[in-house]
């Protein structure tokens, strides 16, 4: 059932960024929706019923509807810029389910938070080299892009204090979203949109989520 469920999601991305490329914004919609559906399921079907089990299958949940908003932009495109940033603060929501479920198992809590911190500003000051955004973007970003540093931060750090198959699945799923996210944002406030960006973007996201998701059959 979970291979299934991994193939059904890699040929739905596939389709749907095919769809995406012709302008087919609506189907593009609802093939993206379906296709974050499968690492919700997959989430369900693997959450062991704990406390942290829990938090990440509200992350994967809540991932799966900022999917179908940040898409959404393109369908409703005289409220485009509203609707980005509306759904980069449900995906910044997911993120925290996410940190809120590793955190307390972090050793190093103080040392991952100034790491978190120190790397935030020197990828920020690296992406806004390299992109040109309102304000209100950039505010938004380093927000977003400093929640899932420390996320990654956290996530590296319990590999270190102990390299169970849980926190290495799930650390490599983080960093994959997070490189993803990155792409993104250079694919998207950068100088030129590139098709070969967007779908190194799509394809290192569901990696990363269906990553996160299948993490939690191994949690103890």
């Amino acid at each position: 059932m979970l291979f299934v469920l991994i193939i059904l999601c890699a040929v739905l991305a596939r389709i749907f960024l095919v769809t995406e490329s012709k302008e087919e914004y609506v189907k593009a919609v609802i093939l993206k929706g379906l296709a974050s559906l499968c690492f919700v399921i997959i989430g369900f079907i693997c959450n062991p019923g704990n406390h942290v089990s829990n938090l990440i299958v509200a992350g994967l949940v809540i991932g799966c509807i900022a999917d179908v908003m940040l898409n959404l932009r393109m369908v409703f495109k005289e409220k485009g810029q509203l609707i980005f940033l509306v759904g980069i603060l449900v995906f910044l929501t997911g993120h925290i389910m996410y940190l809120a479920a590793v955190l307390p198992l972090c050793a190093y809590k103080l040392v991952c938070i100034i790491a978190g911190l120190v790397l935030t500003a020197l990828l920020m000051v690296w992406i806004f080299q390299r992109i040109t955004a309102k304000p209100a973007f950039k505010i938004f970003g380093v927000v977003y892009i400093g929640a899932i540093m420390l996320l990654n931060c956290v996530a590296i750090g319990n590999v270190i204090a102990a390299q169970s198959p849980f926190n290495i699945v799930f650390a490599i799923g983080a960093v994959l979203f997070l490189v993803s996210d990155i792409v993104l944002i250079l694919n998207t406030f950068g100088s030129e949109f590139k098709q070969s960006l967007r779908n190194t973007n799509i394809s290192l996201y569901y990696a990363g989520q269906l990553l996160i998701a299948l993490s939690l059959m191994l949690l103890a």
